[in-house]
């Protein structure tokens, strides 16, 4: 019996070791061949589908679930009265004295003022699976069909639909003749499947934010009239046919027999695809250092306008400080597409209204934090935009060679909205915050800072190296929260599980001040006081009159462990503070009268909601 025991612990220990190095998480398979023509006329899409669909998860499925975005645009939709609701709600002030409404100024009261003619909507006309067929009932953005012959684990089903759409007028990411005057953007297109993960269906409706999908390859035949150009996911199939710089750089758009063209695109392990079309694009690529080839597609009447150049060579010297800092990107093509309402991600491409290179990185970002890690957006939107906008400040701040603190513009917008009284906890569903305002600023500034902070707490260089290991850990695997947080645990051998619950779940605020300063025969004391509700460990820098410096550390207790030192400057690490004791005493054996300044984090990486109390010069 004995001997029996000790080969289960042996077992038990040898599995649990592999599933540190990389966990194993099942994740469904879906592949996509796809064949659809758009009438540019009349802005109508139509396609047939050929879905190869395999269950990989333990669990026996007897329905299945499509998502049918464009059904969104239309009036009395739930995206347009949530939108109008919305707008009713006043967050502030405006310049001129007006109330600030908390309009999503993309799409406002736009979707109740569609004609027939401008909406959007997405039909399944025929659906079989292994040849049965299906009959769903239609929710909205959501089609449910139960199945006559269930799904077994480890299976692979067929499924073969027919569908129809009318491309609505640009609203919200898709659509036709946005504000730049492209054509046609063409993201949330098709009859897509539902995620199915560990907690079973995601079948969210189409809302306003964001999006989860099934990891698969994609094989897409586009067929529309031949003086179209295209920009998709993927890698063009039919390059030698097509030209437009596809086969070599500066090559024209071949000519073709007959009134339309057929483009071909494959992208393989990804989760969506996206296309754009217009008559008048431009095309232009870069190869990057050790890295994919990036195309630029853009309206102008020339083909090297200086702005999409610009962006274009930036783009490609930021991808070395990338790869070093993020990972390295794994497909071999990247598409900055202009198009759709703003900045909106895809597999493979991004949606961008104009050359921002703010914008175009931030979106080629989330290359990394969602199509690469794939996490669900909608519970979790600060892993995905938190993480791109911490991604994108370091990038740009490398960019312009600043040497100011790159999360500044980060930080602003969190402790405006900490300050607000519209502040809700970040696990708040993406789509039931109760304002746009509070969304944004949670999954964005809130998310970065999250990331900001975290290098304060286990230091900046462990933080880099979390981030890596949570790249070669979790890619392809859709993590979720508590999945970084171990990443992060393991790799600074700090305990992060209060961090992840105070900043996650609840709006407790930050504020450490500097209460008072006296001497005595053993030195100059410092008391600090906490005034803030989370509690953190604590940086003081005590800065002398002769120019020196002297760093002082006091680690919170529920961390059970201590930062390294992050510079060389002298540094005194105290006893852990208890999380339940508000005040803590610093000592330096120097004397008050040459102390200078004493600062609470001086490298503004604690989230101090009134950094007014964290600095006293002593004028002397």
């Amino acid at each position: 019996m004995n001997r029996i025991l000790c080969t289960i612990l042996v077992l038990t220990v040898g599995m649990a070791g592999k599933a540190i190095a990389q966990p194993d998480r099942w994740q469904q398979q879906v592949a996509y061949v796809m064949d659809v023509k758009l009438d540019v006329q009349t802005n109508l899409l139509t396609g047939k589908q050929t879905i190869s669909y395999t269950n990989n998860s333990p669990d026996t499925l007897r329905e299945i679930y499509f998502h049918l975005y464009w059904n969104a645009f239309q009036p009395n939709s739930s995206m347009d009265v949530r939108s109008r609701e919305l707008g009713n709600k006043v967050v502030g002030r405006n310049r001129d004295g007006s109330d600030r409404l908390d309009w999503d100024a993309r799409v406002r009261d736009r979707i109740s003022k569609l004609q027939p003619s401008e909406t959007g909507y997405c039909r399944i006309t025929q659906i079989t699976m292994n040849g049965l067929a299906l009959v769903g009932k239609e929710y909205e953005t959501i089609v449910k069909y139960e199945l006559p012959k269930a799904i077994l684990p480890r299976q692979t089903v067929t499924i073969q639909t027919a569908f129809e759409a009318q491309v609505p007028v640009q609203i919200r990411r898709s659509g036709r003749d946005n504000a730049e005057g492209v054509r046609f953007s063409m993201s949330q297109w098709y009859p897509k499947i539902a995620e199915y993960d560990y907690t079973g269906w995601t079948a969210n409706p189409y809302i306003a934010r964001e999006f989860y999908g099934v990891w698969g390859d994609y094989d897409v035949k586009i067929t529309l009239d031949k003086s179209y150009k295209l920009g998709a996911s993927g890698v063009l199939q039919n390059a030698a046919e097509i030209g437009w710089g596809y086969d070599r750089e500066g090559t024209p758009l071949r000519n073709t027999g007959g009134a339309n063209r057929t483009w071909r695109f494959k992208a393989q392990k990804v989760h969506d695809f996206v296309w754009a079309a217009d008559p008048s694009y431009q095309h232009i690529t870069r190869k990057t250092d050790g890295g994919p080839l990036l195309h630029f597609i853009f309206k102008s009447n020339n083909p090297q306008d200086s702005n999409w150049v610009n962006t274009a060579n930036e783009c490609a010297r930021a991808y070395p400080f990338i790869r070093e800092h993020f990972g390295a990107y794994p497909w071999t093509d990247y598409s900055f597409i202009q198009g759709g309402d703003g900045g909106m991600e895809y597999a493979m491409a991004t949606l961008i209204k104009s050359h921002s290179l703010g914008t175009a990185i931030h979106e080629w970002m989330h290359s990394w934090y969602q199509h690469l890690m794939g996490t669900n957006e909608s519970l979790y939107a600060w892993m995905d935009e938190g993480f791109t906008s911490y991604a994108e400040s370091l990038t740009a701040h490398w960019l312009r060679g600043d040497s100011s603190f790159a999360l500044e513009g980060d930080y602003r917008g969190y402790i405006a909205l900490a300050r607000s009284k519209f502040e809700e906890p970040m696990s708040t569903h993406a789509d039931h915050f109760a304002t746009n305002y509070a969304y944004s600023a949670a999954a964005y500034s809130k998310g970065a800072v999250f990331l900001g902070q975290l290098g304060y707490i286990i230091s900046d260089s462990l933080l880099h190296k979390t981030l890596l290991n949570y790249y070669n850990t979790w890619k392809f695997k859709h993590p979720n929260p508590n999945d970084f947080i171990r990443v992060a645990e393991k790799t600074s051998g700090v305990e992060l599980d209060w961090y992840k619950e105070y900043w996650m779940y609840t709006t407790k605020t930050i504020d450490y001040a500097i209460d008072s300063l006296w001497m005595n025969e053993e030195g100059t004391h410092v008391r600090i006081e906490r005034k803030g509700e989370m509690p953190m460990p604590v940086d003081v820098t005590i800065q002398f009159r002769d120019g020196s410096r002297e760093h002082h550390y006091v680690p919170l207790n529920l961390m059970y462990a201590e930062k390294p030192a992050e510079d060389s400057l002298p540094r005194t690490v105290y006893p852990a503070q208890r999380w339940t004791h508000r005040e803590m005493v610093i000592t330096s054996k120097r004397r008050l009268t040459e102390i200078l300044s004493v600062e609470i984090d001086p490298s503004r990486r604690l989230a101090d909601i009134d950094r007014n109390n964290n600095k006293l010069e002593l004028k002397w």
